[in-house]
């Protein structure tokens, strides 16, 4: 599994609403997309849970890679960079995916990314943080948890979807979930 993110940055004076109605629109074109175990179209708005910035961020979890190649190959991609520019895609290999089967509720999602210090022991990282995205799920606050590693940069992510906004720490990225497109069952 990997999951994926891009992020667009938009004007302070940007009409939100236009993000909204795409959301709206198209989410549902990638329900059962091959490969995806889920998509969170997630927004926020300047000043909205702290965030600096209008942002339009997609979050992914593929099942497969080719599922992620797929979709960036894909004539919706292509129309979604032709509207907003090319944008950095980061992915990060997945460490743990917990999804509760009540996952279609999810109206909020968070983002921390981290980075591991230089030799740090990554065995005991990843167990340290597989261990954290069950107790999430399995305690009923979250809906959804993704850890995952990325060994270029040496970071880490951690991804949330939540039913309630939870209490967002200094360097949380909280959004707003527009649409969430899951996996055929």
């Amino acid at each position: 599994m990997i999951t994926m993110q891009y992020s667009f940055t938009l004007p302070a004076d940007y009409d939100m609403s236009i993000i909204d109605r795409r959301i709206r629109d198209k989410g549902p074109l990638l329900d059962g997309f091959p490969n995806l175990g889920f998509k969170a179209y997630l927004s926020t708005r300047k000043g909205e849970f702290g965030s600096h910035d209008n942002l339009y961020a997609p979050f992914y979890l593929w099942q497969r890679p080719e599922g992620a190649s797929d979709f960036l190959c894909s004539p919706g991609f292509e129309a979604l960079t032709s509207a907003f520019g090319w944008p950095q895609v980061r992915t990060w290999i997945v460490w743990q995916a917990e999804i509760s089967p009540d996952i279609a509720p999810a109206k909020f999602a968070t983002r921390d990314v981290l980075q591991t210090k230089p030799y740090a022991p990554l065995a005991d990282i990843r167990r340290a943080e597989s261990a954290q995205a069950k107790a999430d799920v399995e305690t009923g606050n979250a809906l959804a948890s993704v850890s995952g590693f990325e060994p270029t940069t040496w970071t880490r992510v951690r991804f949330r979807l939540w039913r309630e906004i939870p209490e967002i720490g200094e360097h949380t990225q909280a959004y707003r979930v527009g649409h969430l497109s899951l996996a055929r069952p």
